[in-house]
């Protein structure tokens, strides 16, 4: 019995990837797929109209259950660690041969084509297969989107099999567990099973992406979000989970051209993605507007509460998880850049949380230093909830993604660096974190002074401001910024007991430079020479 497509057939069949389930619903519309997830019990909406889904077991990606197959063509390139796992291709092939029979089984599968990187030269098409409508709508809102005229001579370079019904096995599978999410860059096919977290497609493209673009195109990826202000000035900003990165980029002075994952190219960059995947929780109209109303109808929100008797989603609610998320396409942000391509960069900020109270609220960096802070991807997060547990806990995350790069950071930080003095950009260390003091001593940094210093460093401002060394981490600190009290400026001058924050800086020294020795061996001299000094 022949499959019935919903709507026009692909014009590569998709029998040729293994799919033959009696109903196929390809390319639906997003107000389609929302309907049919209602209708199939898969979520609710919300007040403003938005679908709001569960995604069951898991709430956030699993990097201990992800894995590259390694054969001829990765063996010697990926950079094998806790991130980059090793897995055969004869497992891979049967896993993914079970997934179809898996999927062939059902009365109906949904299966989209769409493009990853906003420059034609880079693009990268994929088919996504999804097990469910709301998955569906994920894909729809997260990649580029073909024109509809595209569409009949569209060829699928990669595919996305997502499955959350389908388990492995350890055992047989050669997975750790039950859910997985495996790469194979032979067969150019990235399989995610046994969790109904939506972030595992996304992340997944971003390391196809990480592996592929410096290799082949010469091209820097970056995990980072970007934007552009009127005179066309772009600016980049990286960080870990929690740092700003996508709160400061949205800025409505300035034009958003993504809130994630970009590449650099010799003369621009571009956004990888064709939407945002903004964390809600906390979520607040005054401080985040235009996400707050990114979430109508067409948006996708995961994990969420709502207020009792009501469909009013309760953004401070972390009774599921702290790690609430919202996907929306990018033109829901106003004056968000199309397409999402911009110059080369001016300014380029590098966000940490850091909950010691240590580095100051923005600072100035070499390209070494830069390198070096890049390749370390330093934040401090504080250690949650459990109980008699509050001290900040040092987190280092290579390039600010490092569960992202198959390959090895000393790579990417290269390609950084020299982009960096071709282009003589800017490039600031911005401490969203605490000051005066600890996590439980001091006060976190107002938003409202973070974002006068992001926008003196973007108008040059502090171009013509003296700085002072930090004696410790040898990092440039600005003696004054407009809309910012001058005694926030240098932390040590914050702490009512400067020893105190002496031996807090020596304490977080060591840990970088630990830190660092794993990388020591692939840098140059100039880049070790930036580490902070600890005695």
């Amino acid at each position: 019995m022949s499959s019935i497509i919903t709507i026009a057939a692909p014009a590569v069949p998709l029998t040729e990837m293994g799919i033959s389930c009696p109903v196929i619903h390809y390319q639906l519309s997003p107000y389609e797929l929302v309907d049919q997830a209602l209708q199939n019990h898969e979520g609710v909406l919300n007040d403003t109209g938005a679908l709001c889904i569960n995604t069951g077991e898991f709430t956030g990606r699993s990097p201990k259950d992800k894995f590259i197959v390694k054969d001829a063509l990765t063996a010697e390139t990926v950079n094998w660690n806790n991130f980059n796992q090793p897995i055969s291709a004869a497992s891979f092939l049967q896993l993914k041969k079970e997934m179809l029979i898996y999927l062939n089984k059902k009365q109906e599968v949904w299966v989209r084509d769409c493009y990853a990187c906003a420059t034609p030269a880079f693009r990268l098409s994929l088919r996504v297969v999804t097990e469910t409508a709301s998955a569906n709508l994920f894909a729809y809102n997260m990649f580029l989107r073909p024109e509809e005229e595209d569409i009949d001579f569209f060829k699928p370079e990669w595919q996305i099999i997502h499955a959350p019904g389908f388990t492995a096995t350890a055992a047989v599978h050669g997975t750790n567990q039950h859910n997985f999410a495996i790469i194979s860059f032979t067969d150019k096919t990235i399989l995610i099973g046994g969790t109904g977290y939506t972030g595992e497609m996304k992340k997944g493209v971003f390391t196809v992406l990480n592996y592929l673009l410096p290799q082949n195109k010469h091209t820097l990826s970056m995990h980072c979000s970007a934007n552009v202000g009127k005179a066309g000035d772009v600016a980049l900003f990286f960080g870990l989970s929690g740092t700003g990165k996508t709160t400061l980029s949205a800025d409505p002075s300035r034009s958003l051209i993504g809130d994630d994952e970009h590449g650099w190219n010799h003369n621009h960059v571009f956004n990888f993605e064709g939407g945002c995947y903004a964390k809600c929780i906390d979520l607040d109209v005054e401080k985040e507007p235009d996400i707050f109303h990114a979430i109508r109808n067409g948006a996708l929100l995961e994990n969420i509460v709502f207020k009792p008797g009501s469909q009013q989603v309760n953004f401070a609610d972390k009774t599921i998880t702290e790690n609430t998320r919202v996907s929306y396409p990018l033109h829901y942000i106003p004056g968000s850049v199309e397409p999402s391509i911009g110059t080369i960069p001016k300014n380029i900020f590098f966000l940490t949380c850091d909950a010691y109270g240590v580095l100051p609220p923005i600072s100035r960096l070499t390209p070494e230093q830069a390198m070096y802070q890049y390749i370390s991807g330093y934040t401090a997060r504080v250690a949650g909830t459990e109980a008699g547990v509050t001290e900040p806990k040092s987190t280092f995350s290579a390039c600010f993604g490092a569960p992202f790069i198959p390959l090895h950071p000393a790579q990417y930080a290269a390609m950084l660096g020299q982009k960096l003095k071709d282009h003589k950009v800017n490039v600031w260390l911005i401490n969203t974190g605490w000051t005066g003091g600890p996590y439980g001593v001091g006060k976190r940094m107002q938003l409202k002074y973070t974002r006068a210093m992001i926008t003196a460093a973007l108008k040059g401002d502090l171009d013509r401001v003296t700085f002072e060394k930090h004696p410790i981490f040898g990092i440039a600190i600005p003696s004054s910024c407009p809309g910012v009290p001058t005694e926030l400026l240098n932390p040590r001058s914050t702490w009512p007991d400067v020893a105190a924050y002496d031996a807090a800086a020596q304490k977080l020294a060591i840990a970088f430079n630990d830190n660092f020795k794993q990388y020591a061996d692939r840098v140059s001299p100039e880049i070790l020479a930036a580490a902070p000094l600890a005695f």
